[in-house]
């Protein structure tokens, strides 16, 4: 038989919040049995937000997990699911490699300005500190 989880449980199992695991319950990501008033957890459960962290951890929206996990029940075979994860994947490389490249960019003017600044107060004999 599955585990089955509180939501205290299941936010301390996981490094999250209640608050959290609500959350993403309210935005119907996870769909927890009840029993009474309470919230009960499946392994199923688990593994979404599982994969509901990760994805925002990796910077997708919530639009985007919304459509994967939804995939995942639709289609069996995860062909959809696998192809539509590449796409997203790819456009996400696409945009930390921009932003990636802008940082660098923004590190070496800092850095330009840092060195000249520098020498301009050395030159006038003050210590840069």
């Amino acid at each position: 038989m599955d585990k089955l989880y509180s939501v205290t449980e299941l936010a301390r199992d996981l490094g999250v919040t209640a608050r959290t695991i609500r959350f993403y319950e309210d935005q119907g990501l996870i769909l927890p049995q009840r029993a009474g008033k309470a919230r009960i957890y499946t392994h199923r459960d688990r593994a979404r937000m599982i994969l509901i962290l990760r994805g925002k951890r990796l910077g997708f929206s919530l639009k985007d997990i919304k459509e994967f996990l939804d995939l995942y029940v639709v289609d069996t075979t995860q062909v959809e699911q696998l192809r539509l994860l590449v796409s997203k994947v790819r456009e996400r490389i696409v945009r930390l490699e921009d932003q990636l490249h802008a940082v660098q960019t923004s590190l070496g003017e800092l850095r330009d300005i840092e060195r000249i600044s520098v020498e301009t107060l050395r030159n006038k004999g003050v210590d840069p500190g």
